[in-house]
């Protein structure tokens, strides 16, 4: 589509930001301004403005009729729109600018003019700022009960109003929030609700931040609070000991454990819901140790289950791959690798490719990570004997079209599984195997015969997470192919030029000063060919298994790696971290 991405790079490479005076007379811009824009009132800007063709809007309704998906997750997945371009027509929708935070961040000390509390409240920061006006950046152009407080701020300057995306504001607001050190020291010092409001500040920035587990760790004189962000943990604040008793007792009563045991371990779940629209669904472990009970937080952060297989990090080819054997009626999907790797998340990206009133999904799971509307969701209950073979046995006789197993474990689990799969169902699971290769190997060894796991396997997913470098100060530069042979010998015959240009993060506010900021998955794929089929029968080994599929074209996650740091996405450092290059 030339003529929307010829406006949007336009509209990026500016440093300042102009509302279009295009004629609109299709668009009723005095109701659409009044509210959030649906659906199909964006889907009728898109067309109006050139940024879809209409045959991309007929493939559109079709999608949002059969789908409970949103407009923007099949626009994206599609790779009909990107992200930017997604946000300037819903700023011409409201008639302001389109405020790009990721291409042009606003300075830090105009975000910090705005209290953190009101910018969070209201999802809003300020964007630019001149000698008489002042422009903000928010997601709901339309609301005005924020009015009044940033003219405390900004006095008798102009406000003026651009329309910026969630993710980006989000972001954005990062650098204005204050230290957890020192929203500790100003809770404790005023010696009121000392427990909930210091449990509170923990969890709203943790979920801001996107970490994925929280901390308490007891030493002799203070508890240390730790955040896993990005796979790797990094100390956030700490508090004094004679504080810890209550808020470990607080956490005890949101998650339903005892507070008089203290001698053994407990698990529990808090449904946690911030005052800003912030919540989590949180899976909590208390254990004893010599300076006292220690708790890890998991946070499943909601925004995990918006996920779309663009969102994964899936090259074209994988994901047409992935598309391909997720819209076949029946047979088995694989996702392997180790704990923390991603594997819930890609499952719950191919459900919901598949989710619509005409389509039956269950799932079964331990716990369930995610809540998806239109789903069954099953939990694992030891204590009333629901186990994973159990619950799968009921699950085929409620006339299920798509199968979640949360993990096959075991071989019965895995038996009903390929059954399942063979009788008409489409049924994804997780595996516990180093790579896709070794998968086949260990579902044989489990005691399932070769001829069902042949007929019902259509691919399998090996995949490991890799930090992301922060695209606020990602920069590059080149080096000889020599030194790069010096440095890194592994990964150096991937690259073939003299010349070699990389990645990396400087360090910035957004990023703590890490240079990396989320996380992107390198993938392994295997497809099921006849070929293959013939080996698994032969109970090939692994080493037998990953040659056939080499010479079918399959990459390894390695190899997926190095594309993915040739295209600045992440680091020869994290890549080396995460995964080895393959052998033969």
């Amino acid at each position: 589509m030339p003529a929307a991405n010829t406006k949007i790079k336009k509209v990026v490479e500016k440093e300042e930001i102009k509302v279009s005076n295009k004629a609109k007379p299709e668009i009723k811009v005095a109701n659409q301004r009044s509210g959030p824009l649906t659906d199909p009132d964006l889907l009728e800007v898109l067309v109006a403005e050139d940024f879809v063709s209409v045959a991309d809007q007929k493939k559109a309704q079709s999608y949002l009729k059969e789908r409970r998906g949103t407009l923007a997750d099949f626009l994206l997945s599609a790779g009909i729109l990107n992200r930017d371009l997604l946000g300037q027509a819903q700023a011409e929708y409201y008639g302001v600018p389109y405020a790009d935070l990721n291409t042009n961040k606003p300075p830090t000390e105009l975000v910090k003019k705005i209290p953190a509390e009101i910018e969070h409240k209201y999802h809003l920061v300020p964007y630019r700022e001149d000698a008489s006006s002042v422009l903000v950046a928010t997601t709901a152009p339309w609301e005005t009960a924020w009015l009044a407080e940033v003219r405390k701020v900004f006095g008798k300057k102009s406000v003026k109003v651009a329309f910026s995306l969630m993710e980006d504001i989000e972001a954005t607001l990062v650098v204005n929030r204050q230290a957890l050190d020192t929203q500790f020291t100003k809770i404790i010092a005023e010696e009121e609700r000392i427990a909930p409001e210091i449990i509170e500040a923990i969890f709203n920035d943790a979920i801001v931040n996107r970490c994925s587990d929280i901390h308490f760790e007891p030493t002799i004189d203070d508890v240390v609070v730790r955040f896993r962000l990005d796979g790797v943990l990094q100390s956030v604040g700490r508090f004094p000991k004679k504080t810890y008793s209550n808020i470990l007792n607080r956490i005890k009563v949101l998650s339903n454990l005892r507070i008089d045991e203290h001698s053994a371990a407990q698990d529990g779940a808090i449904r946690y819901e911030g005052e800003d629209g912030n919540g989590a669904d949180m899976r909590v472990s208390i254990v004893p140790t010599m300076e006292g009970e220690k708790i890890v937080i998991r946070l499943l952060s909601r925004y995990v289950s918006g996920f779309s297989l663009a969102d994964l990090g899936l090259s074209d080819w994988n994901r047409s791959i992935v598309a391909d054997a997720a819209s076949k009626p029946f047979g088995m999907m694989l996702v392997v690798g180790p704990t923390g790797s991603g594997k819930t998340t890609t499952l719950y990206a191919l459900l919901k490719m598949h989710n619509s009133p005409t389509v039956n999904i269950t799932t079964i799971e331990d716990p369930v990570e995610y809540r998806i509307a239109g789903v069954n969701q099953i939990q694992v209950n030891p204590q009333t004997n629901l186990t994973f073979a159990k619950g799968l046995r009921s699950i085929v006789r409620q006339d299920p079209d798509i199968i979640l197993v949360g993990e096959i474990r075991d071989q019965e689990t895995a038996e009903i599984s390929v059954n399942a799969a063979l009788t008409g169902h489409l049924l994804l699971s997780t595996f516990h195997a180093n790579d896709a290769a070794s998968a086949i190997p260990r579902l044989l060894d489990m005691g399932v015969e070769p001829f069902l796991v042949a007929s019902t396997l259509e691919l399998l997913i090996a995949q490991r997470l890799t930090r992301k470098i922060c695209e606020m100060c990602r920069v590059s530069e080149v080096i000889d192919k020599k030194e790069l042979v010096k440095k890194y010998p592994k990964i150096a015959p991937y690259f073939v030029t003299d010349k070699v240009t990389l990645y990396h993060g400087r360090g910035c506010e957004l990023c703590n000063q890490t240079g990396y900021h989320g996380r992107t998955a390198i993938f392994e794929m295997i497809q099921i060919s006849p070929e293959m089929e013939d080996l698994i029968m032969k109970k090939a080994s692994s080493k037998e298994i990953w040659s056939l599929a080499r010479s079918q074209g399959a990459l390894s996650l390695f190899e997926d790696g190095v594309l993915k740091i040739k295209n600045g996405q992440t680091t020869i450092e994290e890549l080396l971290r995460v995964a080895e290059p393959p052998i033969g």
